[in-house]
């Protein structure tokens, strides 16, 4: 087999696993004909993988069949993970050629820089397989036992979910209770019923910004600004490695970190853990927000 092809079929694995394209689509991804794209199917579906389909006739690769799990480890990576190996990647020096080989095969293989479209838990694989069959059919679901970190409460909700985030690990849902799209972490669903019941608010749909703390929002509410020892630095790059984007040295010892927020509860937390070593210059939201937990903290 020539190697545009195998190149062709490697990507088009990759592609499959958890898909929601048609092969229309695929075949742009891919640069090639969409019946090129349909015999690369059943080439695949002879060799073993067993290939289904969704609504719309869009084929997808589940990532718990046998070898194709093993394969789904080695080659898919969270946007943060993909962030760390572009760096690792960017330290290599400039002039070697075994940097743009890097670059061109990762790129080549995942179509995209930041390598979405991950694979599941085993433990969640009904959960995101009934929100999928929601999104795909746009009908509307119960989250049921849903374990709010903000609300500290359990209960059920109903939603329109229409995106997941990479990985699989969040979904966007509109919830008409609240009249706005919020941001539902799978594992903390313990269940999805998908209701016979079409959505009604698809023009509301839209994905929010997420913040490097991992807190979504409609926009930006405000900007945090610390500074930080080496100790805060090390543990703030380990924990949100995205982090990294916002911080600038600025002494032997001390950084600079400066990025935008959807919420202070996310750096909050952060900066509550390592008080000593963090010096909160900004803004003045995020200085409110640390006195008024400080105040609640309870003796």
């Amino acid at each position: 087999m020539e190697q545009p092809k195998i190149e062709r079929l490697l990507r088009l694995i990759q592609l499959l696993i958890g898909n929601r394209r048609n092969t229309n689509e695929l075949a742009q991804i891919l640069g090639c004909a969409q019946r090129t794209v349909q015999r690369d199917i059943e080439t695949l579906g002879n060799v073993g993988f067993v290939v289904e389909h969704r609504s719309r006739s869009i084929p997808f690769l589940t990532p718990q069949q046998g070898s194709l799990k093993e394969i789904s480890d080695l080659i898919h990576f969270s946007k943060e993970e993909a962030y760390i190996l572009h760096r690792a990647i960017d330290s290599i020096d400039d002039g070697t050629a075994m940097k743009q080989n890097l670059k061109g095969k990762l790129y080549n293989l995942y179509n995209y820089p930041w390598l979405a479209d991950v694979v599941v838990n085993p433990e969640l694989s009904n959960v995101v397989h009934n929100l999928m069959e929601a999104i795909d059919e746009e009908m509307s679901v119960v989250l049921k036992s849903y374990r709010s970190a903000n609300s500290n409460v359990v209960s059920n909700r109903q939603v329109e979910p229409f995106q997941f985030t990479t990985n699989f690990e969040q979904v966007w849902c509109y919830c008409p209770t609240a009249d706005q799209c919020k941001l539902f972490k799978t594992a903390r669903i313990g269940s999805v019923e998908v209701l016979h019941q079409p959505w009604q608010h698809k023009a509301k749909h839209i994905d929010a910004q997420i913040d490097v703390f991992r807190i979504s929002g409609q926009e930006y509410i405000g900007k945090a600004k610390l500074e930080l020892n080496v100790r805060a630095y090390s543990l703030l790059i380990e924990e949100y490695p995205l982090a990294e984007q916002f911080v600038t040295p600025i002494g032997e010892n001390s950084y600079l970190f400066e990025a935008p927020v959807c919420s202070y509860e996310g750096v909050c937390r952060f900066v509550l853990g390592l008080f000593p070593d963090i010096h909160i210059l900004g803004d003045q939201g995020l200085k409110t927000c640390i006195t008024e937990k400080i105040d609640k903290i309870k003796m």
